[in-house]
C-alpha cells in the first residue's frame, strides 16, 4: 500500500512539474489547447496542463542575421557579388508560430531574393554611391511582407559589393577619364573668364586715354623696380604724338613737317 501511494505521489509531483513552465522577459509562450490556438502567456511562471496544452517558446530579442553573398547582374549588366545583414524581431509570437513553419528561415530566404530583386534594377554606381537608399528599399520590401509572419524588419545593411578585378580596372579608368575631361573644362572655362575680363578691360582703357597712359607709366615703374639692366618698351603712338605737337610749336613748324 505504502509503494502505491509512494508511486502515485512521485506521478504527481512529476505531473506538476511538467506543467510549470518559467519563461524570461524576452520570452513568450504560444498555447494551443487541444491542437487550437488558446492564447499567448508570460513572462514569468505559468502553468501548461500536461496533454491537453502544448506551449511553443518564442524569442522576442531583435535577430541579427547574416544575409549570404549574392550574385547580382546590375541593370548596366555589371556581375558583382553583394552580402548583407538583417535586423528584425518577432512582435507578434501567435503568427509567427501560426502562419509560417519557420519564420527564421522563412526570413532568410526572403531577404536574399530580395536583395538580388532590388540590387539588379539599379546601376553600379548606384550601387557604390547610394547605399543609403538601397538599404531602406530593401527594408520597406522586407517588411511589408514579413508583416504577416508577425515579424518587424528593423534596418538592412548592405556589407560589401565586391567587384571583379578587370571591372576594377575599368571603373579606375574611367574615373581618370572624367577627371582628365573635368579639369579640361574648368581649364577651358578659366581662359573664357580671363579673356572676357581682359576684353572688358580694354573697353574701359579704350573710352578713357587718360587711364591708358597711366597703366602704361604703372608697367613702366613695375619693370624698373626689377633691377634690370635694359628695358625695351614701345612708346604708344599718343605719346609720340604729343612730343610732336610741342616740338612743333617750339620751332614754329608745320604739324606735318617732322
Amino acid at each position: 500500500m505504502e509503494t502505491v501511494l509512494i508511486v502515485i505521489a512521485a506521478a504527481v509531483v512529476a505531473l506538476l512539474a511538467s506543467a510549470i513552465r518559467i519563461l524570461r522577459e524576452y520570452e513568450r509562450g504560444v498555447i494551443f489547447q487541444l491542437g487550437r490556438f488558446w492564447r499567448v502567456k508570460g513572462p514569468g511562471l505559468i502553468l501548461v496542463i500536461p496533454i491537453i496544452q502544448q506551449m511553443v517558446r518564442v524569442d522576442l530579442r531583435t535577430v541579427v542575421m547574416d544575409v549570404p553573398s549574392q550574385d547580382v547582374i546590375s541593370k548596366d549588366n555589371v556581375s558583382v557579388s553583394v552580402n548583407a545583414v538583417l535586423y528584425f524581431r518577432v512582435v507578434d509570437p501567435e503568427r509567427a508560430v501560426i502562419n509560417v513553419e519557420d519564420y527564421f528561415a522563412a526570413t532568410s530566404q526572403l531577404a536574399q531574393t530580395t536583395l538580388r530583386s532590388v540590387l539588379g534594377q539599379h546601376d553600379l554606381d548606384e550601387m557604390l554611391a547610394e547605399r543609403e537608399k538601397l538599404n531602406d528599399d530593401i527594408q520597406g520590401i522586407l517588411d511589408s511582407q514579413t508583416d504577416a509572419w508577425g515579424i518587424k524588419v528593423a534596418n538592412v545593411e548592405i556589407k560589401h559589393v565586391d567587384i571583379d578585378e578587370s571591372m576594377i580596372r575599368a571603373i579606375a579608368q574611367q574615373a581618370e577619364a572624367e577627371r582628365s575631361r573635368r579639369a579640361k573644362i574648368i581649364h577651358a572655362e578659366g581662359e573664357m573668364q580671363a579673356a572676357q575680363k581682359l576684353q572688358d578691360a580694354a573697353n574701359i582703357l579704350s573710352q578713357n586715354p587718360q587711364a591708358l597712359q597711366l597703366r602704361y607709366l604703372q608697367t613702366l615703374n613695375s619693370i624698373a623696380g626689377e633691377q634690370n639692366s635694359t628695358i625695351v618698351f614701345p612708346l604708344p603712338i599718343e605719346l609720340m604724338s604729343a612730343f610732336k605737337g610741342v616740338a612743333d610749336r617750339a620751332g614754329n613748324k608745320p604739324a606735318d613737317n617732322g
